[in-house]
């Protein structure tokens, strides 16, 4: 059933915000309401003004997924119609044709998305969610993605909202490109060379370019009014942002036949059994994306769904240090072969030095390694779940870690940030269940056994 939506203070003022702009950015980390904000000011300026279709630009899972759910959890919504522009040619051809009110797309498909509508170009607003995506832009050579959707930016789109994080992680000069979608050059230099010239100067090695003592300030004031930075999310508690993937066909097809034999031992030994938490962890290890081989510590690799989704995760904290909790051994070592950057939290006192001195991008900890006492809220803010277990008191300590009390002990005034990756459909649902509402295992699985029978 679609809930209703009741923004928060910070909520209503993206949606004033966007409301009030045609071109526009909002800044605002992942699981702050950018999407849901986003949204309800589209549905406002319907009623006064003709603003669909709209094209909403993302990295694949996202346009995939995050788009097409938030459109359906919301009341106000539910009526919009999304298609899904993804998958072969013709059926991104077929996702075009389709009649909806939202196109959701990645940003790998906008040359082909170019080339297919030429001048023929329908969609009246455009939403770039992650924003920095567009910030390889240049009048010249630059992003051929980005090049491909300058050239109908200003003259077919009449509206263009920027979604994003952190705008300008690896430095302000990431924004020029971002910002000529919103005014074309008028702020920040009508060239990417002008930019440069006016903010940087050369540095030592006579290659690099450093910025001026002035120049962030500078930019940020030339930006301001077209550029909204989201403050005011709650601090007391975290604010937590499910992440959702659904599994390959491949990996369901697997899964399916994994969890008809769960329920099968189930139901032979008894939900009341003390093992019976025992039976889901095949299942949780599938979710997560390997299993280990019968009798063996070897395992095998299924998917790559939460290890895409987590990229996206990091991507969006956008240089941010995260903390990831993980569950299996396997996804140990995927994690570090996957994420070059990453580091295990071990029982060497200068990971944890490391860590809260920012010099550790990516930090993987199993929750029961996450002990009383250990205090890394000066390391960061944000904790994805890579994968989850039933272990309530596990659970909250590592989010305790980073949690608010720790992040206020440490002068931190700025919020906590909850990532849990879930697979769609699995036993990952029941696991959030009973973390979320600390009812018992058994009682959680029994539920899920009736249901399957019914």
């Amino acid at each position: 059933m679609p809930l209703d939506f009741t923004p928060h203070d910070y909520q209503r003022e993206v949606i004033d915000w966007i409301t009030s702009q045609r071109r526009c950015a909002v800044w605002a980390p992942m699981g702050g309401g950018k999407s849901v904000s986003t949204l309800a000011a589209l549905e406002a300026l319907s009623v006064v003004e003709d603003i669909y279709p709209v094209l909403v630009l993302a990295p694949l899972r996202v346009a995939k997924t995050t788009w097409p759910d938030e459109v359906r959890k919301w009341s106000f919504s539910q009526h919009l119609k999304v298609s899904v522009v993804a998958g072969s040619a013709k059926q991104r051809e077929a996702a075009l044709r389709a009649k909806a009110d939202i196109y959701a797309m990645n940003y790998d498909n906008l040359v082909w998305l170019r080339e297919t509508l030429g001048d023929d170009w329908p969609f009246r607003t455009v939403v770039a969610d992650e924003f920095t995506r567009l910030k390889s832009f240049r009048l010249r050579q630059g992003g051929a993605r980005a090049a491909a959707l300058a050239k109908v930016a200003h003259s077919h789109v009449e509206r263009f909202i920027g979604l994003t994080g952190t705008p300008a992680p690896n430095g302000v000069k990431d924004l020029w490109g971002q910002t000529y979608f919103l005014d074309k050059g008028e702020r920040l230099g009508r060239t990417f060379s002008a930019f440069e010239q006016r903010w940087f100067y050369k540095g030592y090695d006579g290659y690099s370019l450093q910025p001026y003592e002035h120049t962030q300030r500078e930019i940020e004031d030339k930006l301001r009014d077209i550029c909204l930075t989201v403050n005011g999310l709650p601090v007391d508690e975290p604010i937590v942002a499910h992440q959702w993937v659904d599994l390959p066909p491949k990996a369901r097809a697997v899964y399916d036949d994994m969890e008809t034999e769960m329920y099968a031992e189930l139901e032979a030994e008894g939900v009341e059994a003390a093992n019976a938490a025992v039976r889901t962890q095949k299942c949780l290890q599938l979710a997560n994306g390997a299993i280990y081989l019968q009798d063996s510590r070897e395992w095998e690799e299924v998917h790559k769904a939460k290890l895409e989704a987590l990229e996206s995760v990091i991507e969006e904290a956008n240089g941010a240090p995260v903390l990831v909790a993980y569950n299996f051994k396997h996804d140990l070592e995927r994690l570090l072969r996957h994420f070059k950057q990453a580091r295990h939290l071990d029982a060497d006192p200068q990971t944890i030095r490391e860590w809260n001195a920012g010099k550790i991008p990516i930090l993987l900890a199993h929750p029961a390694s996450a002990g009383h006492g250990l205090n890394l809220a000066d390391g960061g803010n944000i904790l994805a779940f890579f994968g989850v277990n039933w272990n309530l008191e596990e659970h909250m300590q590592i989010i305790e870690r980073i949690g608010p009390m720790r992040q206020k002990q440490a002068g931190y005034d700025r919020p906590v940030m909850i990532y849990p990756i879930l697979a769609r459909d699995t036993v990952d649902e029941m696991v959030m269940e009973r973390l979320s509402s600390k009812r018992s295992v058994q009682e959680i699985l029994l539920e899920a056994l009736k249901r399957r029978k019914q």
